[in-house]
């Protein structure tokens, strides 16, 4: 892990680790990257749900057995909260999350970068990230939950700052949240064996060997809604291919896939 991340403790009982995200406009306040143990990004290629959804939509390729991190970079001057959830799962807590502001989050300082490698098992140690299949994955082994098998989601919060008060006045009601437990595991119904999924072209993340990462808890005030929401969807390259996101047929000898010209969009007319 390259810098430690820092936990904080919302006031509705959140987690947060102090190092990078967000704030700029509301379409550009966080840059999200998945990255090897080795430090190569793993490609994304955008895309645009045929349901309108607010936030930016990616396909990733995830590499069987890899595993992986999640690089959140803050391009904006102030602080920032990110709710991150794997699987549908909140990467602190391992409750299901819906990427809400009163669920624990990681704060990033003002043009700062974190890197998250697992889920959160302490306030010192994370259990890290790899591709698996959806039968080893985390979330359909200990939660029986495959609702968002594969992605990986990111909801960013500004900081909501204090009203200054006249000296005069009461004094303002802003207080810290009272220390909360360490994330305890995981205590839903239902037993993974129970739910059938489709074998052999989808992918997970599991619940990885245990490594070091202290995490204090930081007093937060996010607003009431996300500045921004980022979806990326990891599948393997055969499905990619399937899928036409990637060009995975035979190379033309007679046409080289480098382009001398400027692209034309798909949704070009004239």
């Amino acid at each position: 892990m390259t810098r430690k991340a820092l936990v904080a403790m919302l006031l509705v009982g959140w987690v947060v680790p102090v190092f990078a995200c967000a704030h700029v406009e509301m379409r550009e306040v966080v840059d999200v990257r998945i990255v090897s143990d080795s430090g190569t990004e793993f490609t994304k290629y955008r895309t645009y749900p045929r349901v309108h959804q607010d936030g930016k939509f990616f396909y990733v390729e995830a590499v069987k057995g890899d595993r992986y991190s999640i690089r959140v970079t803050n391009k904006s001057g102030g602080r920032i909260g990110v709710v991150i959830a794997v699987d549908g799962r909140n990467i602190i807590s391992g409750k299901k999350s819906d990427l809400k502001r009163d669920e624990r989050m990681y704060i990033i300082g003002p043009y700062e970068n974190n890197t998250f490698e697992g889920w959160r098992t302490g306030m010192d140690r994370t259990n890290r990230f790899y591709f698996t299949k959806p039968s080893d994955s985390y979330a359909e082994k200990v939660f029986a939950d495959a609702s968002a098998m594969g992605t990986v989601a990111v909801a960013v919060y500004r900081e909501k700052l204090p009203e200054v008060i006249p000296y005069s006045e009461k004094r303002s009601q802003l207080r810290d949240a009272p220390a909360a437990a360490a994330p305890q595991g995981p205590r839903e119904s239902g037993a993974a064996g129970k739910l059938e999924k489709k074998q052999g072209e989808e992918a997970g993340t599991g619940f990885g060997e245990t490594t070091y990462s202290p995490a204090p808890r930081i007093h937060f005030n996010p607003e009431h809604g996300p500045a921004e929401k980022l979806v990326l969807k990891y599948e393997w390259r055969s499905e990619l291919c399937r899928k036409g996101i990637i060009p995975c047929g035979p190379k033309n000898r007679f046409w080289p896939e480098d382009r001398d010209f400027a692209p034309v969009p798909k949704d070009f007319r004239g």
